[in-house]
């Protein structure tokens, strides 16, 4: 017995000194260092636009974890629950963005650069493509910055969901010429087809009128409005350790949003770099992407011929990732043990989601942030018909969720 009992403890003491004595100081330390580090490399590189692109896309990832904003679960808990303070928040973060992109749509540049929202079809693509994806978000637990963000909150769950982003980014641009040939219509536009004062009374009508159903519904079922009680017990530490309030997420990412446009002309997108990694990853295999439509786009084969570091999109979905580990770290998220073990039904689930959000974000021209929030703020009519057909998408995803070994 007393063997058994001191092979134990060499045991225990060698992992004891094969591991770092401080763990969280550990990872905040490495985040500052690939934060840091990649910063100076890309302004070295590249500019130093891409290198503040990469500290945007850093602080993203800051938010969203510290607020825990999330889209997908903003959306189960009004559905299962009629809690509408997630999408009242998306809402108030539109409208926060619109207001500061449309004098920048309007002229179309700043800084000498041009400066695009992202207006797109409206069709057949647009309706499945934000169906499935709705559908994958919960299936996936997370949508597309929410799977960037939990890899770096250390749910190791949304890794298995990127790999089936990826996948499913790549499935779809082999077949991408087929769904741009579906019926669609002309990109349309609200502030050019309305006016700008047409075109912001409309937004801020459907901004209003989103805002006002979720809060009559929630106040039928509850009586009033039920809102997230934030427990601060850090003080003034609570600026970088959180939680961070809703409200004060929505209002920081439509800010990153803005300067995001003005950087680098165009608004804040998420997946264009996963069927970019997936292409460049079958590259490997001997396979050609570049026999695929969706490659035949100049600025898109210029992206895959280039070292990923020049990408935009990437670069910042990287720092997103980095962010949040920081920002994880900081609320002592990795003062416990990370959870490895899942069930295989979980897995699967987060699997086929992360191939229905990939496939689905391709055909959509986007996801929750590229297509739903971007989308909307550039007055775009599919940034609206996306949110309305992935909500749809989502009704189901939220009863296949339990099949899934999910908790709702």
């Amino acid at each position: 017995m007393d063997t058994i009992v001191k092979k134990q403890t060499i045991v225990q003491v060698k992992q004891e000194t094969n591991s770092p004595k401080n763990p969280t100081s550990f990872i905040i330390a490495v985040a500052l260092v690939v934060l840091v580090g990649g910063a100076l490399f890309l302004y070295s590189r590249v500019s130093w636009q891409q290198a503040l692109l990469y500290v945007l896309g850093a602080f993203g990832g800051f938010v969203l974890y510290q607020a825990h904003f999330g889209f997908t679960s903003a959306w189960r808990k009004f559905i299962l629950y009629r809690q509408g303070e997630g999408i009242r928040a998306q809402m108030i973060m539109m409208l926060v963005a619109s207001i500061f992109f449309m004098p920048l749509l309007l002229k179309g540049s700043i800084f000498g650069h041009a400066v695009a929202g992202y207006v797109y079809d409206v069709g057949i693509s647009v309706i499945v493509g934000a169906f499935i994806f709705g559908i994958g978000m919960q299936l996936g637990d997370g949508c597309a910055s929410g799977t960037l963000y939990h890899i770096g909150g250390g749910d190791t769950n949304g890794i298995v969901t990127l790999i089936g982003f990826i996948a499913g980014s790549v499935i779809a641009t082999t077949h991408f010429d087929f769904w741009m040939n579906t019926p669609h219509l002309a990109p349309i536009s609200l502030i050019h087809q309305l006016g700008a004062v047409g075109g912001f009374l409309l937004q801020l009508a459907l901004l209003a009128l989103v805002y006002y159903v979720v809060t009559v519904i929630e106040k039928r079922r509850h009586g009033k409005l039920v809102s997230t009680k934030i427990e601060n017990k850090n003080g003034w530490k609570a600026i970088y350790k959180g939680p961070w309030s809703l409200l004060v997420g929505a209002i920081l990412l439509a800010i990153m949003n803005v300067l995001v446009l003005i950087v680098s002309g165009k608004p804040w997108g998420i997946t264009s770099a996963f069927a970019l990694w997936g292409a460049k990853f079958v590259q490997l295999f001997g396979v050609d992407p570049t026999q695929w439509s969706y490659w035949r786009d100049p600025a898109k084969l210029n992206a895959l011929k280039s070292p990923l570091y020049q990408d935009t999109t990437t670069v910042m979905d990287i720092s997103l990732m980095f962010g949040a580990l920081l920002a994880a770290a900081f609320a002592g998220r990795y003062a416990k043990p990370i959870q490895w073990r899942r069930p295989s039904r979980m897995t699967i689930g987060a699997l086929i989601g992360g191939l229905l959000m990939g496939y689905g974000a391709r055909l959509a021209f986007g996801c929750n942030i590229g297509a739903y929030f971007s989308g909307i703020v550039s007055f775009s009519a599919h940034g609206w018909v996306w949110f309305v057909f992935a909500f749809l998408g989502s009704l189901i995803g939220v009863k296949l969720r339990p099949y899934c070994a999910y908790k709702n």
